[in-house]
C-alpha cells in the first residue's frame, strides 16, 4: 500500500475501547493467538477469530469459523464475506465492538523523510522508526520479536531463540519454519510502512535473523 489515506479500525465498546489501528496490510487477522496481527485477550475470541482482507474493490471481512461468531450492524457473517463500508459496525464474539472508518474519513500519515533507526519504549510497548510511531501498536508476537532483535543488535538471533521468546511453551510445540519466516515478513511490512528504503531486518541463511539499526 502506498502512503496514501488508510482506513482503521476503532473499538469503541470492551475492555480496549479507545484503540485504534490503520488498516495498512493486504491482509489483517484479528484474534486471541498471539500470532495474530491483532491480538485482542479475549477468552470469548477464537484463536484466529477474522480476516479483513484488500481486494480491488475495497476490503473484504471473513469469519475464520469462529466459536462464537462475528457480526456487522447486527447480522452474523458465516461462509460469505461481507464488503466493508465506511461506518458498519463490527462486533466480535458479542464483547467487543469496533467501527470501519473508511479511507476518505481518516487523516493520512506523515511519513515523509524520517530520520534512521528503530527504538524502543520498552514501559509503554512502543516502537518507533525514525521518530515515527508505529501505528496500530505491534501485535504481541510481532512486539517480542522487534525487543529481542533490538535487545540484541550485535549479533545474530537464532530460529529457536525467536520461538522461545515469541510464543509460549503451549504453541512453540507447533511452530514451523513457515511460521516464523511470516512473523518475521509480517514485522518487516510495518516497518516498511514508514521506512521502505532500507532493510532492518537481515536474514543470515541458516543462523537466523540480524537487525540493522542505523
Amino acid at each position: 500500500m502506498t502512503r496514501e489515506e488508510m482506513p482503521m479500525l476503532v473499538i469503541y465498546e470492551g475492555s480496549m475501547a479507545g484503540q485504534r489501528w490503520l488498516i495498512n496490510q493486504e491482509r489483517l487477522v484479528i484474534g486471541r493467538g498471539s500470532d495474530c496481527d491483532i491480538t485482542i485477550p479475549e477468552r470469548q475470541i477464537s484463536r484466529r477469530h477474522v480476516q479483513i482482507e484488500r481486494d480491488d474493490h475495497g476490503y473484504l471481512l471473513h469469519d475464520l469459523g469462529s466459536k462464537n461468531g462475528t457480526y456487522v450492524n447486527g447480522q452474523e457473517v458465516r461462509g460469505t464475506p461481507y464488503r466493508l463500508r465506511d461506518g458498519d459496525e463490527i462486533q466480535i464474539a458479542l464483547c467487543l465492538k469496533m467501527g470501519f472508518v473508511g479511507a476518505d474519513a481518516t487523516v493520512p500519515l506523515e511519513l515523509d523523510g524520517p530520520d534512521r533507526g528503530i527504538s524502543i519504549d520498552k514501559d509503554a510497548k512502543r516502537v518507533f522508526v525514525g521518530g515515527h510511531e508505529l501505528t496500530p501498536p505491534l501485535s504481541l508476537a510481532q512486539y517480542r520479536l522487534i525487543e529481542l532483535l533490538y535487545d540484541n543488535a550485535d549479533r545474530v538471533v537464532s530460529r529457536d531463540e525467536v520461538v522461545e521468546v515469541v510464543w509460549s511453551e503451549e504453541e512453540a510445540q507447533g511452530i514451523s519454519e513457515q511460521a516464523i519466516d511470516a512473523l518475521v515478513r509480517r514485522l518487516r511490512e510495518r516497518i516498511a510502512a514508514i521506512d521502505p528504503d532500507y532493510n532492518y531486518i537481515v536474514t543470515v541463511r541458516g543462523h537466523g535473523f540480524r537487525l540493522e539499526n542505523r
